[in-house]
């Protein structure tokens, strides 16, 4: 009997070990691009070329500052924030309130409407680059920031409608009757009742909708043409043209374009585990 434990015991022990050495592995995968890329945002291009892999010499900080400037970075993340923020408030807003119609509001054209959104998630945006286009142009919204946040939320609602309704469909209909019965309004109980039942999986949606607006290049290359309605990736787009010779700063505006993200993930990590685990269970 001692011999099975002490096997077992030595099974546990070894798997145990594998499994951290292969999340160590990709640890370092995953983080050491990131110290690359930082070091070598300090190095000139001469510099670089002669020393891909080692320190900088001499650090030269000046690589960041000529891009800050060059890259017009500071309009250009207001922009995004801009884009972010509303495309992730209003996606929220109106992907629950139709999951919450969808899953605990009986109606004949429920399981049409909710088709015709859900069917959105077979889209590739480079199917409806053009028909988008078009239409925005046809409308007047060509070059407007009202232009860019209609696509953006859009594009956003299907995920965020068949994550809600899915969700919502887990809440007891007993809750929502039962509060019918006190005379309270779909809109209170909407509001009190499922946006709190509710707030794991939006924290799903919310991640998804940041990461997927604030990394958006293609759309708004294409429906603006003034830089002040342009956003970040642009900015650092600009480094892979004319100035694709200077890798200094080609470097620093990544890390640049790099940073809000990583300070996303940082504050909002605990958040983010926990969304994406509850959105996986119930979605």
């Amino acid at each position: 009997m001692n011999d099975i434990k002490d096997t077992k015991s030595f099974k546990a022990r070894l798997g145990l070990f594998l499994t951290y050495l292969i999340m160590f592995f990709f640890t370092v995968m995953a983080i050491y691009p990131l110290i690359w890329l930082g070091i070598n945002s300090f190095k000139t291009t001469t510099e670089f070329q002669l020393n891909k892999l080692g320190f900088p010499k001499d650090w030269v900080t000046v690589n960041y500052t000529d891009a800050w400037v060059r890259g017009k970075f500071p309009h250009l993340i207001l922009n995004s924030v801009i884009y972010t923020g509303i495309t992730t408030v209003v996606t929220l807003v109106f992907s629950f309130m139709a999951g919450f119609a969808f899953a605990k509001i009986p109606h004949k054209a429920t399981k049409f409407l909710h088709g015709s959104y859900v069917i959105g998630l077979l889209l590739t945006l480079q199917s409806i680059m053009v028909p988008l286009f078009l239409i925005i142009n046809w409308t007047g919204l060509y070059n407007t920031r009202l232009g860019v946040l209609i696509p953006y939320i859009g594009i956003a609602m299907p995920i965020g409608i068949y994550l809600g309704t899915d969700y919502i469909k887990s809440i007891p209909d007993a809750l929502v009757e039962s509060a019918r019965l006190d005379g309270a309004t779909y809109m209170k109980i909407f509001s009190a009742i499922i946006v709190p039942m509710a707030m794991p999986v939006a924290v799903t949606v919310a991640i998804l909708t940041v990461t997927g607006t604030w990394n958006e290049f293609m759309l708004i290359n294409i429906l603006t043409s003034s830089d002040a309605l342009k956003s970040l990736p642009v900015g650092v787009q600009k480094f892979a043209g004319a100035l694709s010779s200077d890798f200094g700063k080609q470097f620093a505006s990544l890390v640049i374009g790099l940073f809000p993200m990583l300070l996303f993930y940082l504050f909002f990590r605990k958040e983010i585990t926990k969304g994406v685990a509850a959105g996986a269970v119930k979605g």
